[in-house]
């Protein structure tokens, strides 16, 4: 984790072109894209076994639906273990806002629903290895 805090301290990450960054392999890495908001209506929550997420807006700020993973019971499908996820279909608990260059992180106990708003975005999504 200090790794990836280490490098988000270092770097102008909103001076990067869209793209896949490896820090250590595939212990920590991220991605930096462009992409459109949903209405809270359209998102759906994840979560994740082996990677923490570290969401950095970019551009502006970014909601974000939460809801305590032990209390997610409406899965769609299983986790795809090559991509580290699960959906599910459970109403979302709590929306938060991530403001642009702020760090929201997301340990693998909590769901959460990315990219609510409206608008497009550009912003960072950081993987830190912890299973």
């Amino acid at each position: 984790y200090q790794i990836a805090l280490d490098y988000i301290a270092k770097t102008d990450i909103s001076s990067l072109p869209n793209g896949k960054y490896v820090i250590d392999r595939d212990n920590v890495w991220f991605n930096v894209i462009e992409t459109e908001l949903r209405p809270v209506s359209e998102a759906r929550l994840e979560a994740h076994n082996v990677y923490l997420d570290i969401h950095i807006p970019l551009s502006g700020p970014e909601g974000y639906g939460v809801k305590n993973r032990s209390e997610c019971m409406s899965a769609i499908g299983g986790i795809d273990l090559k991509d580290d996820i699960i959906f599910y279909n459970d109403e979302i608990s709590d929306i938060i806002t991530g403001e642009a260059g702020k760090m929201t992180v997301f340990l693998p106990d909590t769901a959460h629903a990315p990219l609510i708003g409206s608008g497009r975005i550009r912003k960072a999504i950081f993987k830190v290895r912890v299973g």
